[in-house]
C-alpha cells in the first residue's frame, strides 16, 4: 500500500471514528458536593420536626455518596435506608406500596431481597433521568421519612438541572 492511500484511510477512519464519539448521549452523575448537600438538607427537616434518623443517598449504581445517622437513632435505620435506596432505584419510583394491581389480579408483587416494602427512599432526577436516591428512615412513618426526603430535593431543586 503507498503512503497516500495509508493516509487517505487512516484520516476517514478518524473522521469516521470522532462522528462516533460526537453523538453520544450526555450522561449526569449525582456529585459528592451534591450527595452531602441532600443529606444534610433531609437531615434538617427530620431534625426541625424532631426525628431522630438516617439518611442515606445514593448514586445511579445504587452505590453510597453519603449517609448521615443522628445522634439517638437507632442501628436499625442504616439497614431500613439502605434497603429503601434500593428499592427506589430497582423500580425507579419512590419506595413503598406499589400502585393498585390490575382488576382480576390477586398475588401481590414478589418481594426481592435486599429491599423494603416502605415509604421513605425518593429518586434524584435530572428531568426524567435518575441519578440517584435520597432514603430517609427512622420517624414514626414512612410518610414522614418520605417527606424529609422530598423537602431535601425540593430545597436543591435549582442545583439538580
Amino acid at each position: 500500500m503507498t503512503f497516500t492511500k495509508f493516509a487517505v484511510l487512516t484520516a476517514t477512519a478518524a473522521f469516521f471514528s470522532t462522528s462516533a464519539f460526537a453523538q453520544l448521549p450526555v450522561s449526569r452523575v449525582l456529585t459528592m458536593d451534591a450527595a452531602q448537600a441532600i443529606a444534610q438538607e433531609a437531615m434538617a427537616k427530620c431534625r426541625a420536626d424532631g426525628y431522630k434518623v438516617t439518611v442515606l443517598v445514593v448514586d445511579g449504581l445504587n452505590a453510597p455518596k453519603a449517609m448521615l445517622r443522628d445522634d439517638g437513632a437507632s442501628a436499625s435505620t442504616t439497614e431500613a435506608a439502605k434497603m429503601k435506596a434500593t428499592a427506589t432505584m430497582l423500580y425507579n419510583r419512590p419506595s413503598g406500596p406499589a400502585q393498585p394491581l390490575p382488576a382480576g389480579t390477586t398475588a401481590p408483587p414478589a418481594t426481592i431481597p435486599g429491599t423494603i416494602n416502605a415509604q421513605g427512599g425518593v429518586p434524584i432526577k435530572v428531568g426524567d433521568v435518575t441519578i440517584g436516591a435520597v432514603a430517609v428512615s427512622g420517624a414514626p412513618g414512612g410518610d414522614k421519612d418520605a417527606a424529609c426526603a422530598n423537602a431535601a430535593l425540593a430545597k436543591l431543586a435549582d442545583k439538580l438541572k
